[in-house]
């Protein structure tokens, strides 16, 4: 590590390798010809357009090994990720204990809902429907205590609102008998007489290393009022705190689908672990008629002063396009380091590419090389209406005759947008 200039050492040691490699890792891939890669810029040097292997996949994992790809399968390989790390490591006894064992979550009655006290894992996106096992009960008010001292609760009713609005709920909890755990679920479904509705869960609790977190998901359907296209909408948000450690993350994730193929996905996380803290963004976007935008801003800083970050975007559309980026490392006294990169790729097989940085590195040139980029996203409307057939069964409101719904999607729609970039943890 001593001979990258903007990776001081104390990252290696203490910040979460895989969030470093990726910083890096997810731009030098952005080269894609039919037999050269960009080599990863782990170790200070950079050789920006040197024939060496395959192209790789987007997302490069947590080494600098070069992977050979055939480049015909990249296409819907958009994110390959390793197996996330956990949120902290006094959790890792928890993660291996009966706490991973599949609970079903429709119990009868009278019997209590089982423990839960594992915090969700970080990076895992957005998950499906089928994950979550909702299960909501009927006309349930019922507690209990366990044999181990511990108490639980589990509760369900309907609520009714404006345009038609039913809402079916199921609340559980329970905390163990000295009251050093907690932990607490809700779920829900929705549905109203314009034929919107909803589906999701939310989740929190403390165990008792003082380790707490709260977590939601939520996916709607509703019909957009401009074009009266069905549209899905699928966000998640996180958060954990360490009871041992000066250390914490929250994640917000969205996705937003319609019939047509515009889909659009984002995401802004952000933690700290001691001394360090991160932070990052990316976006796609796709229009359903072959114009495609994604990007990717990375940054980290210590308590001494360093950071360093990553960024890059893309553009493309009839394979016509660019893509741009920048690498940079500020040290604890100022001194600032970067490198800036860029290709123009004109459809025609001739790619210009350029770039430079603040050491006196420089490029300039024209290759023959085709354009690789994904124009559809690799997980779509069709995907996700067959992951979402329990939102669809969801039995929409019989509208009473002469009685017109009041349409007001905008609040549901930019309800996935994250209200503050840089909330604090649990």
């Amino acid at each position: 590590m001593a001979s990258n200039p903007w990776m001081p050492p104390a990252i290696a040691l203490r910040l979460r390798r895989s969030e470093v490699d990726s910083v890096v890792l997810r731009r030098t891939v952005l080269v894609r010809c039919r037999d050269c890669k960009i080599r990863c810029c782990c170790s200070g040097k950079v050789t920006p357009f040197r024939r060496i292997a395959a192209g790789s996949g987007r997302n490069c994992g947590n080494n600098a090994e070069e992977w050979p790809v055939e480049l015909k399968k990249m296409t819907h390989k958009l994110r390959i990720q390793a197996a996330p790390a956990l949120p902290f490591a006094s959790w890792q006894s928890l993660m291996s204990s009966r706490q991973e064992k599949f609970f079903p979550r429709c119990t009868p009655k009278n019997s209590g809902p089982q423990f839960r006290d594992t915090p969700p894992k970080r990076d895992t996106g957005i998950a499906n429907e089928k994950d979550w096992g909702i299960c909501l009960n009927e006309h349930v008010n019922e507690s209990g205590v366990n044999v181990d001292g511990s108490t639980w609760y589990r509760e369900s009713g309907e609520d009714f609102g404006e345009n038609g609005l039913r809402c079916r709920w199921t609340k559980m909890g329970g905390q163990s008998h000295d009251g050093s755990s907690e932990w607490k679920e809700t779920w829900w479904e929705k549905s109203d007489w314009s034929g919107y509705k909803e589906l999701g869960v939310e989740k929190s609790g403390r165990n008792s290393e003082g380790d707490s977190w709260w977590e939601t998901w939520i996916e709607v359907l509703y019909q957009d009022e401009w074009s009266n296209l069905a549209r899905i909408e699928r966000s998640a948000q996180k958060q954990a705190k360490s009871g041992t450690e000066n250390a914490g993350w929250y994640e917000n994730w969205w996705e937003k689908y319609d019939a047509k193929g515009w889909t659009e996905k984002g995401a802004h996380k952000h933690g700290r672990l001691n001394e360090q803290s991160w932070w990052e963004k990316w976006g796609e976007h796709y229009d359903g008629r072959g114009s495609v935008l994604k990007w990717t801003d990375k940054w980290a800083e210590t308590e001494l002063g360093t950071k360093w970050g990553d960024k890059w975007e893309e553009k493309f559309f009839a394979g016509i396009g660019s893509r741009q980026g920048e690498t940079w490392h500020v040290s604890p006294t100022g001194e600032r380091w970067s490198r800036t990169w860029g290709e123009e790729h004109f459809g025609n097989g001739k790619v210009h590419k350029y770039g430079k940085s603040t050491t006196g590195e420089s490029w300039d040139i024209v290759v023959d090389e085709e354009t690789y980029y994904e124009a559809e996203p690799h997980y779509g409307w069709a995907d996700v209406v067959g992951d979402s057939s329990q939102l669809l069964s969801i039995q929409p409101q019989e509208k009473p005759p002469g009685v017109y719904p009041y349409l007001d999607f905008k609040s549901t729609s930019t309800s996935f947008l994250p209200k503050d970039d840089n909330p604090p943890p649990a």
